[in-house]
């Protein structure tokens, strides 16, 4: 006889920054009593240096065991054999738990493998889309999946209106893809995510209503929609799990005594930490420019650099360092608790690529960002934090691409010590409360889980 209230399987894409917010969601259901179990590839769980203990993991094949994505050739081979075995495993997962007394109600799901809504199908389970992305940003994929919306294939600024969204757009706040060769089909699956949505029983977003209120109430027309984040461990924000300090996984080795050991040195809101992320790979012009704005901004900075990235740094810059006054000063790690990090009382800004995890922390936390966009959904995130959150600025490209030196020394400045980041800061304040309530006791991303709870109770065999 079963103890918990129902068993979901959360099936995210294998990527640390889909996993993170699937597996905290995973955390809260599993504290209101409902069995978890997340299924991810096996080469992704070689390369965990720590895995979690507070759920169960199941590996499935998606056909490239040894190397991940990587092994593909391309990215569309990738996609297209993990649906085809894919589909397969993960039916077979399912079977086995069957067949071990336990089975499965539900299947929580990453939209960028859509095939697993009729894997749920076949089975006759609840199926649920968890998009890792904010609503603003599933707003243009679904306009651009109904071909109302085509993503610009230039840089040249012009004003874009997007149903359901108050704010006009630009075409530099567009989410990009030019840099990358197989940018049409990443785009493909972006829009794909929509292909069969009209099946699903429920959309969760990891964002909270609070943040996204006219885009949310727009697309909660079209689609059975509740924001459920942000997804972040519970001692950062409502602290009421208090063993969820930590997301327990990472591909990257922390180095957090380092890192904490020059943090607690550190005057109060003094320091900028700058980092881009698990996957963001800068050019070594921009790099460079990177290395010299920071350095000039005459403010401590706490950079990571991930070992790869390493040697595109200038010459001569990490030994230079060491060797500056103690008015300027900078410690390079090639990984760190970004939590940690963040919450940390030395802190004064982050500067970002604006991926969605870090910038949802960052708003979590209460740390104004400069923010560096890269590709993808980074400029769009980038938008709102400048425009619409008001909570930092964005350091902005020339025609080359590069954001130069005296850019990131400005924004630096601009929101370290002038007066108008007063504002921001203020800004910052607010809306680290907002998250707070959002996932706290009468939170609306608390009953939001709370009723989807409910719901998984009523489906749940007795």
């Amino acid at each position: 006889m079963t103890t918990h209230k129902a068993h979901c399987l959360v099936f995210p894409f294998p990527g640390q920054g889909h996993i993170n917010p699937m597996l905290q969601f995973s955390k809260r259901l599993q504290s209101k009593g409902v069995k978890i179990t997340i299924a991810t590839t096996k080469f992704f769980l070689k390369t965990m240096q720590d895995l979690p203990t507070s759920v169960s993991i199941e590996a499935i094949s998606d056909g490239y065991d040894d190397g991940g994505f990587h092994q593909a050739k391309t990215f569309v081979d990738y996609i297209t054999q993990f649906k085809e075995v894919g589909s397969d495993t993960l039916s077979q997962l399912i079977q086995k738990l069957e067949n071990c007394g336990c089975p499965v109600n539900c299947i929580v799901y990453d939209p960028f493998l859509p095939w697993a809504v009729e894997v749920s199908k076949n089975f006759g389970l609840v199926s649920v889309a968890f998009f890792t992305q904010n609503c603003v940003v599933d707003n243009i994929y679904y306009h651009v999946h109904k071909r109302v919306l085509k993503l610009p294939s230039t840089r040249v600024d012009q004003e874009i209106l997007i149903p359901g969204l108050t704010c006009m757009i630009e075409s530099s706040d567009m989410p990009s893809f030019d840099s990358n060769p197989e940018a049409e089909r990443i785009l493909e699956m972006l829009a794909n995510q929509f292909s069969n949505l009209d099946k699903v029983d429920w959309v969760l977003i990891n964002s909270f209503y609070e943040l996204e209120k006219e885009v949310i109430d727009w697309m909660s027309k079209i689609y059975p929609i509740m924001t459920i984040g942000p997804t972040i461990p519970s001692m950062y924000l409502d602290k009421r799990l208090h063993d969820d300090k930590e997301y327990d996984l990472s591909i990257f080795k922390p180095m957090t005594n380092e890192c904490l050991n020059w943090l607690n040195h550190q005057p109060i809101s003094s320091v900028v930490y700058v980092s881009f992320g698990s996957i963001t790979s800068l050019e070594g012009e921009q790099m460079e420019e990177l290395a010299w704005g920071l350095k000039n901004s005459n403010n401590n900075f706490l950079w990571v650099v991930r070992s790869t990235e390493q040697s595109k740094l200038p010459k001569n810059f990490l030994e230079e360092l060491k060797l500056t006054s103690s008015k300027n000063k900078g410690l390079v790690v090639s990984w760190c608790p970004q939590l940690q990090m963040l919450e940390h009382e030395s802190i004064g800004c982050f500067l970002t690529h604006c991926g969605w995890n870090s910038t949802l922390e960052a708003i979590s936390l209460g740390v104004p960002m400069v923010t560096m966009p890269q590709w993808s959904d980074q400029p769009t995130n980038a938008k709102l934090v400048k425009d619409v959150w008001e909570m930092g600025v964005r350091a902005k490209q020339d025609e080359k691409g590069i954001v130069r030196r005296e850019v990131i020394e400005e924004c630096i400045k601009l929101v370290m010590e002038e007066e108008k980041g007063k504002l921001i800061r203020e800004n910052a304040k607010k809306w680290k409360e907002l998250a707070r309530n959002a996932m706290d006791e009468g939170g609306s991303s608390e009953k939001n889980i709370e009723e989807f709870v409910s719901m998984l109770i009523t489906i749940s065999p007795k």
